[in-house]
């Protein structure tokens, strides 16, 4: 059981929905290419019915010259990502990190020409940057963390990319570096972090990752997959990711290029 954040934003588009309402809002915004050749990105959202905790999110990101190929996302995490193809935002998931019990998993489609550069945010709840959860309570403990992703062309049916050993993370919040504080009273003052920003430009396609571990895999039973894992089809190939630590590493960086 876990209480998730929502730390990043689609930067020109919003979806308001609640399983307790109705409300539902579709924006578009188209920008036109360059002179200089820039990547063209027309993004859309279509709401969804109450109580469903999916969105799809349409997007078109041209990095580079080629055909246009149309994509499907699958995404479960615990507990929250955002996803950018070839730099772009183009979703997240829809259920805020802060409601409890909020596991789901989420479809995004979007268009792109290979090979095209997959890169996402995920993070485990923390309460704060001691990386715990549920402090002052009988269940304060240190949360973990874990995400599964699969990427199918849509034209012909194929699963072109799924989350693997071969993808590669760089970790930016690791808390608490001291878990012998977990269950401290005073974990503000006794539990340790190591935090870093964001590296410039690391979503774009050009970004050198070389440097960046790759990935470990896990189980279903180790991260213990909960609501909206069992509403994917997941292939085969379709691993459960996270680093080597699954408590104290809470947000990685993740990315992988796809390319035919």
């Amino acid at each position: 059981m876990k209480i998730r954040h929502i730390a990043v934003a689609l930067a020109t588009t919003a979806l308001v929905s609640c399983s307790s309402g109705t409300s539902s809002t579709s924006t578009s915004i188209a920008v036109p290419t360059s002179a200089t050749g820039q990547a063209v990105t027309s993004t859309s959202i279509a709401a969804v019915t109450p109580n469903e905790s999916s969105i799809t999110v349409t997007t078109t990101t041209a990095a580079t010259t080629g055909k246009l190929t149309s994509f499907t996302a699958e995404v479960w995490a615990d507990n929250w990502f955002s996803l950018y193809i070839n730099g772009k935002l183009v979703g997240e998931d829809s259920v805020p990190i802060t409601t409890e019990k909020s596991f789901n998993s989420e479809r995004i489609t979007f268009t792109a020409s290979y090979p095209f550069t997959i890169a996402m945010v995920a993070k485990d709840f923390k309460q704060n940057d001691t990386g715990l959860e549920y402090i002052g309570t009988d269940r304060q403990q240190m949360g973990d963390g874990g995400i599964v992703a699969q990427f199918t062309d849509t034209s012909t049916g194929r699963v072109v990319a799924t989350t693997s050993s071969a993808w590669r993370g760089l970790v930016i919040h690791q808390a608490p570096l001291n878990k012998s504080c977990e269950k401290s009273s005073k974990s503000d003052v006794d539990c340790t972090s190591r935090i870093a920003s964001e590296p410039s430009g690391w979503t774009q396609t050009a970004f050198n990752d070389s440097s960046w571990p790759t990935a470990n895999t896990y189980s279903k039973e180790q991260v213990g997959v909960k609501d909206g894992y069992n509403n994917i089809s997941w292939s085969s190939d379709a691993k459960i990711i996270w680093t080597s630590d699954l408590e104290i590493d809470n947000t990685i960086l993740w990315r992988y290029t796809v390319t035919a």
